[in-house]
């Protein structure tokens, strides 16, 4: 079966706990992950534009927003526990390769333009606090690279506490800008009442929804609650929903709360001293000082700033973990996948702020938003036909009050996000001296976006989703059988990694040893903790390489096959030689995935580095 974030699923134990309480806490965690996307610079810079140019008047957009968050976070959530399956999973076994491809482009560039937002609001912190010329700070969050890939390895429950811990420096920092701010509670009641001062407004208006429901976390949300274990009955997993949605009611009302605390900053220090065009971070964090009097208040509005940057960085990382082995069935070496989407953040970043200097990073973080805002009906509509399907859900999908409130979120969010491209290519083609380049471009890939859409909502509607969803894991077990004939080779090793290379491997091993030889299957964890602490190492993916090598042994010793295991720590290239010169083989029989040169560099290469250093033969077989 397919599992998502495969190093921790299910490795969060909730049975067996001796109260109520404790068993909530166990379930806690995932939502605070989901958290921090709400939080992160970009909602920063969304939040200080319409508290500064508009007052208290669009803190209505923010209440509405975290109700619209906490809906489609239920959703998702939903997705994850009934069906062991994320939304890019789901997504990829319900639509065609032509419209993956598609929405798997649109999601990863919701990432970028997250991981933009991220990456400019440590930057500005880092600038703030310490002096960091901005470029500089920028390329230094390169290095945060290594922190995922240590929590990681430490766990899930860890890496939650980390998370944790940033939102409540967060969340302190706030409460006491609150406290030195002192806004008018009347004014910021009046603030919850619907209204749009203006055309801008719309357009500030449509980026907090934007960095308030963000699509990758819908993606995140399905995958991170299957990293808690508990009984797959209608009573556990109807306990499992309830105990997520409590964890999704209170970490997104903290989100809100730091939302609006900066919209509320903002309106009450700058509105109301007539400077209405305070949108960029470094402005704000410079007035701060001599507007509310107390030399703190930049201090802690940039401790905030770079806690809110770190923590949302590590969680869309996984995000894009999950959508690239979601919809393309890809996996590639962590540490790369994290490069790659840095740098897809940190080029446009440097190129344009060298250019424009730093001036405009408020304007390309309130953009970053409204990209964010223009995938969202991509991936909300398929969310909530996969959760209002009853053959997909079990039993468990939503009711028609539920279908109707999301459709309605849904339409909302998908007008105003039609009205705003309208709007801006209207704008375009009005002051362009080439319309017609316009015409030729812009407005055909509109008109296809719009296609597309409607296509996703319809489809459903029209021809039946597949009844079950299939199995699209690298780390399957369904291995299938040659047939035996004569045998010489009596004692075979079998390198095996859990991927679709395994069947070829084990099955040109049965030819070549039939039922009367001995097969070693020898498996390489590869995780940092590996290498660093050895066989002393007990992370989660250490314990599912275990699981799996078990079940290998399980099933092919049920054929009749005479089977041992060994697992290795570290790198496969360095200790594969060890347990096979140290071990007595007559063969090493190993499955390649048949990639060469750059993609070598992705999925990482053993061979090569392998065949000089053994003493037996070495049977490569190509998948």
């Amino acid at each position: 079966m397919s599992k998502s974030l495969e190093e921790v699923n299910q490795s969060v134990a909730t049975q067996n706990k001796t109260s109520t309480f404790r068993k909530i806490l166990a379930f806690f965690g995932p939502a605070y992950l989901i958290s921090v996307g709400y939080m992160d610079p970009g909602n920063w810079a969304t939040d200080l534009a319409g508290g500064s140019q508009f007052g208290y008047s669009l803190l209505w957009v923010l209440l509405m927003s975290n109700m619209m968050a906490l809906l489609l976070q239920s959703l998702s959530a939903r997705l994850g526990i009934v069906t062991q399956r994320d939304l890019a999973q789901a997504s990829r076994e319900t639509y065609s390769k032509f419209v993956n491809y598609i929405l798997y482009f649109l999601a990863e560039i919701a990432i970028a333009a997250c991981d933009l937002a991220e990456v400019l609001g440590m930057a500005i912190g880092l600038n703030l606090l310490f002096g960091i010329p901005l470029i500089q700070g920028v390329l230094i969050t390169v290095l945060d690279t290594f922190l995922l890939l240590f929590l990681i390895n430490k766990g899930i429950r860890k890496m939650e506490a980390f998370i944790i811990a940033l939102v409540a420096i967060i969340g302190f920092s706030f409460v006491f800008e609150m406290v030195f701010a002192q806004p008018e509670m009347a004014s910021v009641l009046s603030g919850l009442i619907p209204s749009i001062p203006t055309e801008e407004a719309l357009y500030i208006a449509i980026g907090i929804i934007g960095a308030t429901v963000m699509p990758h976390n819908l993606y995140l949300h399905s995958s991170l609650v299957q990293t808690r274990k508990f009984d797959r009955t209608n009573t556990g997993i109807k306990q499992a929903l309830k105990y997520n949605f409590i964890d999704s009611t209170i970490a997104l009302n903290l989100a809100f709360f730091v939302n609006a605390a900066i919209l509320i900053l903002a309106a009450a220090t700058f509105y109301k001293n007539g400077l209405f065009e305070v949108a960029e971070i470094q402005d704000a964090h410079r007035l701060l000082e001599p507007m509310l009097g107390t030399e703190w208040a930049p201090i802690l509005f940039a401790v905030a700033l770079i806690a809110a940057g770190q923590s949302s960085t590590i969680t869309g990382t996984l995000a894009g973990q999950i959508i690239m082995e979601g919809y393309l069935n890809l996996r590639i070496q962590p540490w790369v996948r994290r490069i790659i989407t840095r740098l897809i953040a940190i080029v446009p970043a440097v190129i344009v702020i060298s250019i424009f200097g730093e001036s405009v990073t408020g304007k390309l973080l309130i953009l970053s938003q409204v990209i964010l805002s223009l995938q969202l009906g991509f991936a909300i509509i398929p969310l909530i036909h996969f959760v209002s399907d009853k053959t997909k859900m079990k039993g468990f999908h939503i009711s028609k009050i539920t279908q109707i409130a999301s459709w309605i979120v849904a339409l909302i969010i998908v007008t105003l996000n039609a009205k705003l491209v309208f709007n801006e290519i209207q704008g375009w083609l009005e002051t362009s001296e080439n319309p017609v380049i316009l015409w030729l471009t812009v407005v055909p890939l509109a008109f296809g976006f719009l296609v597309l859409l409607l296509f996703i909502v319809f489809k459903p509607f029209i021809t039946k989703a597949k009844q079950e969803f299939q199995n699209h894991s690298p780390h399957n077990l369904d291995l299938q059988f040659s047939e035996i004939g004569t045998y010489k080779t009596k004692r075979i090793a079998i390198t095996v990694d859990f991927s679709s290379a395994d069947t070829v491997a084990i099955n040109s091993a049965f030819e070549l040893g039939g039922k009367e030889a001995k097969y070693t299957l020898i498996h390489v964890v590869e995780t940092v903790g590996a290498m660093v602490y050895g066989k002393h190492i007990e992370d989660h993916e250490t314990l599912i390489d275990e699981k799996l090598l078990s079940e290998y042994k399980e099933m092919l010793s049920q054929k009749g096959f005479k089977v041992k295991t060994k697992l290795g720590y570290g790198k496969p290239n360095k200790v594969i030689p060890e347990i096979i010169n140290n071990g007595i083989f007559d063969i090493l029989v190993m499955g390649t995935h048949g990639h060469t040169g750059f993609k070598d560099l992705l999925f990482g290469t053993t061979v090569d580095k392998l065949r000089h250093k053994i003493s037996i033969p070495l049977f490569i077989v190509k998948n």
